[in-house]
């Protein structure tokens, strides 16, 4: 590739590591909910049981950033982006998982529970369910209560729904235009969202405005590489993601559409500043490992819970612990089969997938 030509998988520090904790916080949500629904002890306390969904909105912000940084990086280097390869590469990285997790969501659900003599209330039409989910239109799914294992898919349909807006938008725009047009399109899109006007934008979760943020401000980073953010600004932006993450400060500041104003920016502003830094711990091996297998974090920890669920409820010595004792074993066993699970899932199953997604860059 000639020198002045833009590098399209160019490896940004420290980002692989921070999709492992966001992962991890999902999971340390999510455990305390269902726990509680079935009557399990269950511990949390701590404001950062609560920030699973924030986590899923940096989850979007950093997906934005990495993908509109490369189909820019692609139109800077050919002067167009291939459609076609940008969607076999996310089909090879994205399908793979999301419908082993379907096939076992709706297994579970229709088969597994009802045999194990377990009732619950389906409140959707079946081959309804199964087309929502095959379209990736899963966040609609969600509100009809499939279950966890299935709701979980939400944030993946209101990705691919992103991608297939903002690729083609790319592909068709003047180079010079796409910054502006990120801009505009966020600027536009929240206030739309934030409307009486649209009131399926919010009842669906479409939240395309951090993706889009997050992407204007990876093409900044990459127009002016030679700017260097100024390190007491880096470190007041980290300090309040800290913040925002592991304490209640933020929570009642702000109204809703502050709340996502004020996170939408946090998060656009806080991913280049990570991308800009050395920071040791994240550089681990063994977090990058497990930033590296996130996806299938995020993917397996709900089955993972629901297997925990029935040996709590199947086996009484689970029902006999003291309160501590079965709120840490509870976690642990979540926390590490998912790890153990997501694992063998990269090295077996994914990586069949992602070593095909190489032919298509």
């Amino acid at each position: 590739m000639e020198e002045n030509k833009l590098l399209f998988y160019e490896r940004l520090p420290n980002i692989t590591s921070v999709r492992f904790f966001l992962a991890f916080l999902v999971m340390i949500y999510h455990i305390p909910l269902f726990s509680q629904k079935r009557g399990f002890a269950y511990f949390d306390d701590w404001a950062v049981f609560h920030k699973g969904q924030e986590a899923v909105y940096m989850f979007f912000a950093l997906s934005g950033f990495l993908i509109i940084r490369q189909l820019y990086v692609e139109k800077q280097n050919t002067n167009t982006v291939s459609l076609k390869n940008f969607y076999l590469r996310r089909i090879l990285r994205i399908l793979p998982l999301y419908y082993l997790i379907l096939l076992i969501g709706f297994v579970h659900y229709q088969v597994i529970l009802p045999n194990l003599g377990f009732e619950r209330e389906n409140n959707y039409n079946l081959l309804e369910g199964i087309f929502l989910g095959v379209t990736f239109f899963a966040n609609i799914l969600a509100l009809r209560g499939p279950g966890g294992i299935l709701e979980v898919l939400w944030s993946i349909g209101i990705e691919e729904q992103f991608y297939l807006l903002i690729a083609p938008a790319i592909y068709f725009l003047p180079k010079r235009r796409i910054t502006l047009f990120l801009l505009l399109f966020t600027g536009l899109y929240f206030c739309l969202f934030m409307s009486e006007e649209f009131p399926l934008l919010q009842r669906y979760r479409m939240y395309f405005y951090y993706f889009s943020l997050s992407g204007f401000f990876s093409i900044l980073l990459l127009k002016y590489k030679s700017f260097q953010i100024p390190a007491i600004v880096k470190y007041v932006i980290l300090s309040v993601t800290i913040l925002y993450f592991t304490t209640p400060v933020f929570d009642n500041l702000f109204d809703n559409a502050a709340y996502h104003l004020f996170s939408m920016i946090l998060f656009a502003l806080v991913i280049p500043v990570l991308t800009t830094m050395k920071i040791n711990l994240l550089e681990n091996s063994s977090l990058t490992y497990l930033g590296k297998i996130s996806y299938g974090i995020y993917m397996y920890h709900a089955i993972l819970m629901h297997i925990a669920g029935i040996l709590y409820l199947k086996i009484s010595f689970f029902s006999n612990l003291p309160f501590a004792l079965s709120v840490i074993l509870f976690n642990v066993f979540v926390v590490m089969g998912t790890i153990i699970v997501s694992h063998f899932s990269y090295k077996y199953y994914e990586s069949y997938f992602l070593k095909k997604k190489k032919n298509f860059r």
